[in-house]
């Protein structure tokens, strides 16, 4: 029934919302599993879906971050600005020539897996401050958000969820990275979701997002992002840096899973 459908979606965008919003991650990318697997939403709508939640469940945690100041600086406006022209060529490569999941799984897998396990250690056993790197440079991140914009384009997961663990990795605090990545993926997802209901006008198939499943699903998104941002200055940094680290590695587990079978 429609109702156990929609609450359903609501129990499960906030229970993840909750978890990922403290580290900067919208969640979006843990959802999209229990889509293709559970609700069944077919390809490439799946991606829009993914994106709409985005757009509903972002502002919850954006309205926290905002109160206390954590939106501003250089480095919203850097992945906010790199990211937004990538998500459209995201959208119109995956209408056209990825429709299907293979693939992405592959490269969630052989991203987020070693990442996650690599940030893990590093914050088990900390690089010494005399040998630690030097934080990206603004054209770096420039450059990296624009190729996150793309792949959030194609798969609809956020940019923020792959952009934030490489910059926490590279030495930048979580509290500063995760209002930032947060930031970004809501502005991608919002230019995105707009980028395929037009692409939809004009093509056969299903391009256009469920509405009822992405709207019930942002919803809980939305109280559990507003949860998680109010959580995130009661937690220490390291386990900060240890949740993320932890969640790309279970992330990149469960695609490589999906991806042999």
């Amino acid at each position: 029934m429609e109702w156990e459908l929609g609450l359903a979606g609501l129990a499960v965008g906030l229970l993840i919302a909750v978890v990922t919003t403290p580290v900067g991650v919208s969640g979006a990318v843990f959802l999209l599993p229990v889509q293709l697997s559970v609700f069944a939403v077919p390809n490439p709508a799946v991606t829009p879906t993914n994106l709409l939640y985005n757009v509903v469940a972002g502002p919850g945690a954006l309205l926290r971050h905002r109160r206390s100041g954590a939106l501003r600086g250089p480095l919203v406006r850097l992945m906010v600005l790199g990211t937004l022209p990538g998500v459209v060529v995201g959208a119109v490569v995956r209408v056209f020539a990825l429709p299907g999941p293979y693939v992405f799984r592959l490269l969630v897998a052989a991203l987020m897996l070693p990442l996650g396990v690599w940030l893990v250690a590093r914050t088990l056993r900390p690089t010494p401050k005399s040998a630690a790197r030097p934080a990206p440079r603004p054209r770096t991140i420039a450059g990296l958000a624009l190729a996150v914009g793309v792949v959030g384009g194609v798969y609809g997961i956020g940019g923020g969820s792959i952009l934030g663990p490489v910059l926490v990795g590279r030495g930048l605090p979580v509290a500063r990275v995760a209002p930032a990545a947060l930031a970004s993926t809501f502005a991608t997802s919002l230019v995105g979701a707009s980028t395929y209901a037009l692409l939809s006008l004009a093509e056969t198939g299903s391009i256009a997002p469920d509405w009822f499943l992405g709207l019930s699903c942002g919803l809980g998104g939305l109280i559990g992002g507003y949860l998680g941002a109010r959580l995130q200055r009661h937690l220490p940094e390291t386990l900060l840096r240890l949740l993320l680290g932890t969640l790309a590695a279970g992330l990149g587990a469960v695609y490589a899973v999906g991806a042999l079978r």
